[in-house]
């Protein structure tokens, strides 16, 4: 996620500094805003024809991607070796249809009103965050990549209290839209680099948590937590926020409905008796957590991310 507007502080949002004009006109920027201007053109198009387009962008990725078309297709070898090579190369045609999709729907992520966005979000499972937020505790909302990842963090922060972490990006233009449209409703994003303090005190002071836990940390950083029963590269972090927070953890999974219907948020139980207070098995237990999202929902997951980047020492390279 994006930069400059966070200002010193680390909290966008909070009296931030906005890039100068200057910085977001320069000409090295305009393929930038050239694609913003395209999304917010896509973001005026009934989701029925974004989802039908996306069948088309998708299939053309596995031809004019070949790198993601094989990142997607040994991800889910590695994750379902009970599958059938028919089976994988269908799964890995929906999924890149699902990834086309939601960069279709970016737009629509980051313009809608909340009108529209009432209208296109099922959302299963609230009473779930309803009843944890009323024992007092914090919350932890464990958000993995799906394709619908994006509007889940915007939905919530129209009827709760919400805060995330976001990662700078390099380009200011990117950075300045993204945080606009991340925030239009009342949600705080804590620069990733900040002291932990911030998103605890925001935790404990009742703001819902929109934690995002499973992308590659790389190997300075990482506990390796089976993962499909690989041995895979963690961020050993979910423990000690919940800790420090005293916050419950609940699942979250985001969906593209069929047909362009909508999307769906799905809320599981709280994990139960965690954190444990011992980093590797909070990882596992975590990575359990989002397993069985995945299993629900195989199609609609990020493969197109090297999961399996980082390795044990000595362990051989699995995209090779």
């Amino acid at each position: 996620m994006p930069s400059s507007l966070s200002g010193r502080s680390g909290l966008a949002g909070c009296g931030e500094m906005k890039p100068p004009l200057l910085q977001l006109c320069n000409p090295r920027y305009l393929p930038t805003w050239i694609g913003l201007g395209v999304l917010r053109l896509l973001s005026l198009l009934p989701l029925p024809v974004l989802y039908r387009t996306g069948t088309v962008l998708g299939d053309l990725m596995q031809k004019t991607i070949p790198s993601r078309h094989h990142i997607a297709e040994r991800n889910i070898r590695l994750c379902f070796p009970e599958k059938s090579s028919a089976d994988v190369t269908a799964m890995v045609r929906e999924n890149l249809r699902n990834t086309a999709r939601m960069f279709l729907y970016t737009g629509f992520f980051w313009w809608a009103s909340r009108a529209r966005l009432d209208q296109a979000i099922r959302v299963s499972g609230s009473e779930v965050l309803d009843e944890a937020l009323r024992d007092g505790r914090g919350v932890i909302i464990l958000a993995p990549h799906f394709v619908g990842l994006e509007l889940g963090g915007i939905y919530l922060s129209t009827g709760y209290q919400g805060v995330s972490v976001y990662q700078r990006s390099r380009n200011p233009v990117l950075d300045f839209f993204m945080l606009k449209s991340r925030q239009r409703f009342g949600a705080k994003l804590i620069e990733r680099k900040s002291d932990m303090k911030r998103l605890v005190r925001a935790i404990r002071q009742g703001q819902s948590c929109y934690y995002l836990p499973d992308q590659d940390p790389g190997p300075r950083r990482a506990v390796f937590a089976p993962f499909f029963g690989i041995p895979t590269a963690t961020w050993p972090v979910l423990g000690r926020l919940a800790r420090l927070a005293r916050a419950q953890v609940i699942p979250c999974t985001t969906c593209i409905l069929a047909d362009g219907k909508g999307l769906e948020m799905v809320f599981d139980p709280p994990l139960a008796d965690f954190p444990t207070g011992n980093p590797a098995e909070d990882a596992a237990r975590m990575n359990r957590a989002v397993e069985s999202c995945v299993r629900r929902f195989p199609l609609q997951y990020f493969w197109v991310h090297k999961r399996f980047k980082t390795r044990p020492s000595g362990s051989p390279d699995l995209y090779t």
